[in-house]
């Protein structure tokens, strides 16, 4: 039914909660319906924000394969395909929190502070609510493994689902964590472009880590978003073949003074960065007014 993504219709759900567990839990689920439904609705957000990776895998990828692999039996866009999934679930992530500022913005935030749940009920909904829609815009990405060299394997696309799922969740939670204490759509926007793009260039999304000047190397291993990239491609890689010189450069991975991490770690990492992240946002909303 078309009312149930309306401000009225949620505040007024929130609203007959009276703070016991289950009301929480409810108030979970209308949030991240919410975020559903705004979603579906919203065909030229869907559309719009795959045409940036797009243009990423097949005109940078495309061009760079002729400059930086020098052997004619691999595919430069197959490296590159993990990194603009990870680019995907990064901006669609950090960008679904913008519309906690339009909430403030419009006084409906309010509505729903002032519900009788727990806030966490809220920043909980709000997250889950912003990976599923950033897992899925992963997905559609994924659906164009076949055109760089990628087989559709089962266990491939599960694994990569599952990495793509917990991404989204900790960049979610980090968006929402900064979205807790701006007030203007516009200063959202600067702050998070300051943050997004280094995190994307650092992660080694469209190039490998390995050879990289030490200093650089070390912004890479603090960047969060590196611990998720090696994971997915790590997951490519185990299934496509890679010519032994070109797998030592382009699959060096993250290390840690000389200790490549096994990837369960790293994706342990990111697990932990979004508990954490999570906390403090909502740590942020229960202070807020």
């Amino acid at each position: 039914m078309t009312t149930q993504a309306t401000p009225t219709h949620v505040g007024y759900a929130l609203a007959r909660a009276e703070g016991r567990l289950g009301d929480d839990l409810r108030a979970v689920r209308i949030v991240w319906q919410r975020e559903l439904l705004r979603f579906v609705r919203n065909r030229l957000r869907i559309v719009t924000s795959l045409v940036q990776p797009v243009l990423f895998l097949f005109v940078l990828g495309t061009g760079l394969s002729g400059i930086v692999v020098s052997s004619g039996h691999f595919d430069f866009r197959t490296f590159m395909f993990p990194g603009v999934i990870a680019m995907t679930i990064l901006f669609t992530s950090i960008f679904s929190a913008i519309s906690i500022v339009w909430d403030r913005e419009f006084g409906f935030l309010r509505e729903m502070l002032v519900a009788p749940v727990r806030r966490w009920s809220l920043v909980l909904g709000k997250c889950l609510g912003g990976a599923t829609v950033a897992t899925i815009q992963g997905a559609i990405m994924l659906a164009l493994a076949g055109a760089v060299g990628v087989p559709y394997r089962p266990t491939l696309l599960i694994v990569m689902l599952g990495e793509m799922a917990l991404t989204a969740f900790a960049l979610t939670a980090f968006g929402v964590l900064v979205a807790s204490r701006i007030a203007q759509v516009e200063s959202f926007q600067m702050v998070t472009q300051f943050l997004v793009l280094p995190m994307f260039f650092l992660s080694g999304a469209v190039f490998p880590t390995g050879d990289l000047p030490t200093w650089l190397k070390v912004l890479t291993r603090f960047d969060p978003l590196s611990y998720a990239v090696d994971p997915l491609r790590r997951a490519v890689f185990a299934v496509v073949r890679v010519p032994a010189p070109l797998a030592r450069v382009l699959g060096s991975g993250i290390t840690w003074d000389g200790y490549r991490l096994p990837a369960l770690a790293e994706v342990g990492l990111v697990a932990l960065a979004g508990i954490v992240l999570l906390a403090l946002a909502i740590a942020q909303f229960s202070r807020a007014d």
